[in-house]
């Protein structure tokens, strides 16, 4: 029978305690090489938690009803379905009985009699964590039976019908006369003489108990679903990395929706902690010099002795004028003056990776590149974030140009020796001489095009206001690239400057 892989993990249920909102559902855990166990995960505004049930269930025996639980508490037991056999338990009860679903007999040698943790009179509350208690007996057998390979049992144990159903078991009831067994059920003086008080109900809340087996602070957390190092995604499956070195391990989750779900709300939490952790940064600086962005990228790094390339995690920061790559995140102000690489915004290129030039299988790439540097090749693990950087990187460029002003490379221009200048707020302009004549002017918006040789040589193609015509100035420059990208930098923050849509979202910001 095939494996029904999306029951493997569990709806998420939400609580709210003193404005507080946890979550909380079960999932496998791995550590990547091992097969997967069941946990429930546990996740905090601040915190996620891996946790065990912590049961009081006996160590396996050979014999299946020997030693059945003391206290009736809820137990998860794990059973893999075996091609005979099957599960290896029979059932008795059901709703239209007003009865539980009760494990009636289990076969020795057979998968539930494996696990050394079910018994007769144990109460089946859920399977694969869908309550089954209101299910008549018939829908039981065949949620049992289509319930995949690997099966979860949610149980609880009833010892006044323990004896009852071992009695049974030496009388050798037919399995198929359900409803005989149970008359006589309700009838047996053990059983009335425990719930003749109260109705017969197991959907109470329930009593289990849990024990964390780690815990990862979500503050600058890194998330991701990519096996580490790789350009392979997980099937199913993501970790969480913590800033003290901590690792849920791989959380397995075949229902996508779950999964989404869970990525969603992790990484939601990760973004509003880190953007809390950028707002106390912020009040250290002045406007012109604040982080307009934090937050965890991977960048490829090609190694000539492997076939593919490799990825490391990066933590980067955009702040004031200057764009900063780290190898673990800055827990200070003076923490953000060692970054392992800095370059400055005016004087980098940003450019989104289409899908059709990316070199592997990862997604949502970007490249930085700085005049004099190589460049870099970098991805998240969401379009949301790409465009978290994008929009961060349009409001540094304005940020940073503005705090520049102005910007003065040396050219030559039919031969003799100048400058060109950029400025903020009069545009283009070139001088020549000891007093800095100035020669020609233009303002930002009268630039129709250029075009370069990729060496020294520059064309820019200016129109004239009154007479309208194209006016074409040669330069040579010999640091080209550096005067290429300031000119994108002070020509992207004019036109962010003057969209009503982008500075609403920067008063905003």
């Amino acid at each position: 029978m095939k494996i029904n892989a999306s029951k493997m993990a569990t709806p998420i249920e939400e609580k709210v305690d003193q404005n507080l909102k946890t979550r909380t559902g079960m999932v496998m855990i791995s550590d990547g090489k091992s097969k997967p166990e069941l946990a429930r995960l546990h996740l905090s505004m601040e915190m996620i938690t891996i946790q065990k049930q912590d049961t009081t269930t006996p160590a396996p025996t050979p014999t299946n009803a020997t030693h059945p639980p003391i206290e009736s508490k809820e137990r998860m037991v794990q059973i893999t379905r075996q091609k005979v056999g099957g599960l290896g338990l029979s059932i008795k009860g059901g709703a239209e009985h007003k009865l539980p679903i009760l494990i009636s007999r289990i076969y020795k040698d057979q998968a539930a009699d494996a696990t050394g943790q079910l018994f007769v009179g144990d109460a089946i509350i859920k399977v694969n964590g869908e309550y089954i208690t209101a299910c008549p007996h018939d829908d039981a057998v065949n949620i049992l039976r289509n319930a995949g390979d690997i099966v979860v049992l949610t149980v609880k144990h009833y010892r006044a019908a323990t004896p009852f159903l071992q009695k049974q078991l030496s009388r050798e009831t037919p399995e198929s006369d359900n409803d005989a067994t149970c008359a006589e059920l309700k009838a047996d003086e053990n059983w009335k003489s425990v719930n003749s008080s109260r109705p017969v109900s197991i959907c109470s809340e329930p009593e289990n108990r849990w024990i964390d087996l780690v815990s990862v602070p979500l503050m600058m957390a890194y998330v991701t679903r990519y096996i580490y190092g790789t350009d392979k995604l997980r099937p199913n499956a993501f970790e969480v990395r913590g800033l003290n070195g901590t690792t849920t391990g791989i959380i397995h989750c075949d229902d996508l929706a779950i999964l989404s779900q869970w990525l969603k709300y992790i990484t939601d939490n990760v973004v509003g902690l880190t953007s809390l952790q950028m707002k106390l940064f912020n009040r250290n600086f002045p406007v012109g010099e604040r982080i307009e962005y934090m937050g965890w990228v991977n960048e490829g790094v090609i190694n000539n002795h492997i076939s593919w390339q490799s990825y490391k995690p990066r933590f980067l920061v955009l702040k004031g004028t200057e764009v900063m790559l780290f190898d673990s995140p800055p827990l200070n102000v003076t923490g953000l003056t060692k970054a392992n690489v800095a370059y400055k915004v005016y004087q980098t290129m940003f450019r989104v990776v289409k899908e059709s030039e990316t070199v592997d299988s990862r997604q949502h790439c970007f490249l930085l590149q700085s005049s004099g540097h190589e460049p870099r090749y970098l991805s998240v693990e969401t379009r949301q974030e790409l465009l978290r950087i994008e929009n961060s990187w349009n409001a540094a460029i304005v940020t940073s140009v503005i705090k520049l002003g102005r910007k003065t490379f040396a050219v030559s221009h039919h031969g003799k020796t100048g400058g060109l200048t950029l400025d903020w707020q009069a545009g283009f302009s070139l001088t020549e001489g000891a007093e800095a004549a100035v020669i020609w002017q233009y303002k930002f918006s009268q630039l129709r095009g250029s075009s370069d040789d990729g060496k020294s040589k520059l064309k820019l193609h200016f129109q004239d206001h009154e007479t309208r015509t194209i006016e074409t100035k040669e330069l040579e420059c010999h640091v080209l690239q550096s005067l290429l990208f300031c000119m994108h930098a002070f020509l992207t923050a004019k036109v962010a400057s003057v969209d009503p849509t982008f500075l609403s979202s920067i008063q905003q910001a």
